[in-house]
C-alpha cells in the first residue's frame, strides 16, 4: 500500500521568494506584494514565470487601493477621498476653513465658515479715557449690528452713557445733528422701588439709557442695536442697560434713539456726560437681515 505524506497535499508557505532556494510543488511565496504557488519544481525561476508558478493574489496599484498611499498623500494636512475614478488627494485648506461635502456624486472641498451672526471686533480693556470707539466694522454684508458692553463705568459720580455716530473716513463724530431719545427704566434701591424715565433731544449725543446719579465705580452692562448704519434713511438705535451704583441700587433701562441724519456711518463712539469712560470690553457683532 502506498504511503501518503500529508505535508505534500497542502500549501507550504515559504515566505519571500529567494532565487537560491529549491522550490517544490505547492510551495507558496510572496514577490513584489503578490503571492505565487509553485506548479513545477525549480530553482532560480522568478514567480512571474508561468511555467513554474501560478499567481494566487495580486498586489493593488500603489496609491489607489490603500496598500501604499505615500504617492497620493504627499503633504501634512492632506485628506484622502474618492472621486468618480479612484482615490484622490485634497490638500489642506487655509487656516479656519471647514470641510464641506458636495453631496452625492460630488467631491468634498474646503469652505470658509459663514454665519448670519458674526463677531466683528472689540475694544479690549481700557481705563480712564474720554471716549472709546468701534470704527471700520460697518459694511454692506450686515444690515443690523449688536454692540455689547460690560463693566462700563465712569470715574466720577452722576454719569450718563452717551454715543455719537462717526461719519467720515477718519472717523470724525457727527456732533451737529439732532439725536432724539426716549427712555424708561426701573430700579431697586435700599428698601424701595421706583421708575426713571427721560426723553428729549440733544444736539450732540445719543443716549445709551442710564442717567445721572449713582456713585463712582457705578457698573453698567449694555446692549445697543444699530439698524442699517450705511443706509441713507435716518438712523435708529435701541439700547438696553442694566447696572448697579456700587452700593445697593440696581436698575434696568430701555432707550430708543433717532438720529436725524442720512449720512452713512463709519463707526460709533462711546463716552460719558461727565468724567472719563472705563470699560472691560465693548464688542460688536454683525447680523444679516
Amino acid at each position: 500500500m502506498a504511503t501518503i505524506n500529508l505535508g505534500n497535499i497542502k500549501f507550504k508557505w515559504q515566505g519571500a521568494y529567494n532565487g537560491a532556494t529549491s522550490y517544490t510543488l505547492d510551495d507558496v511565496v510572496s514577490y513584489n506584494g503578490s503571492s505565487y504557488i509553485c506548479i513545477q519544481a525549480s530553482t532560480g525561476n522568478l514567480p512571474t514565470d508561468t511555467a513554474y508558478w501560478e499567481q494566487m493574489s495580486q498586489a493593488g496599484t500603489n496609491g489607489s487601493d490603500g496598500t501604499d498611499l505615500s504617492t497620493t498623500l504627499t503633504t501634512q494636512g492632506d485628506i484622502l477621498y474618492r472621486d468618480g475614478s479612484g482615490l484622490q488627494r485634497l490638500g489642506a485648506g487655509t487656516s479656519g476653513q471647514l470641510l464641506q461635502t458636495g453631496g452625492t456624486g460630488a467631491n468634498p472641498s474646503w469652505t470658509t465658515f459663514s454665519s448670519d451672526f458674526v463677531k466683528l471686533g472689540e475694544t479690549g480693556a481700557v481705563s480712564a479715557q474720554s471716549s472709546v470707539s468701534l470704527n471700520g466694522f460697518f459694511s454692506s454684508t450686515y444690515k443690523i449690528y449688536k454692540v455689547y458692553g460690560y463693566h462700563v463705568w465712569s470715574n466720577v459720580s452722576g454719569n450718563a452713557g452717551y454715543f455719537r455716530a462717526n461719519t467720515t473716513a477718519s472717523y470724525t463724530p457727527a456732533s451737529s445733528a439732532e439725536y432724539f431719545y426716549a427712555g424708561d427704566g426701573y430700579y431697586r434701591a435700599s428698601g424701595a422701588n421706583g421708575t426713571n424715565s427721560n426723553h428729549g433731544w440733544s444736539q450732540s449725543y445719543g443716549r445709551l439709557g442710564w442717567t445721572g446719579g449713582g456713585s463712582v465705580g457705578r457698573s453698567n452692562n449694555f446692549e445697543l442695536t444699530i439698524f442699517d448704519p450705511e443706509g441713507s434713511n435716518y438712523k435708529k438705535f435701541l439700547s438696553h442697560v442694566t447696572g448697579w451704583d456700587g452700593s445697593a441700587t440696581m436698575y434696568h433701562m430701555v432707550c430708543g434713539n433717532h438720529w436725524r441724519n442720512s449720512t452713512a456711518m463709519t463707526g460709533i463712539e462711546f463716552s460719558m456726560n461727565t468724567g472719563d469712560i472705563s470699560a472691560d470690553n465693548i464688542i460688536i457683532y454683525g447680523l444679516k437681515a
